[in-house]
């Protein structure tokens, strides 16, 4: 599984990095997440997939 988060689309709620904190980092300056790595490890796939789920501007995409 790939994760990528539209940058025009986050507002930085940090719901993502609060439901999958291994996958995703937080900016220091805005709040805005990343994805720790395109690649999802198996281990954190259920979690990421509830933060696309969970945030409310539809940034977070998988494939």
């Amino acid at each position: 599984m790939k994760v990528s988060i539209d940058p025009q689309r986050c507002q930085g709620h940090t719901l993502c990095a609060m439901i999958a904190p291994k996958a995703f980092q937080l900016s220091d300056i805005d709040g805005h997440a990343t994805p720790v790595s395109e690649d999802v490890p198996v281990d954190q796939e259920e979690a990421v997939r509830e933060a696309v789920h969970s945030c409310p501007e539809q940034a977070i995409s998988i494939s």
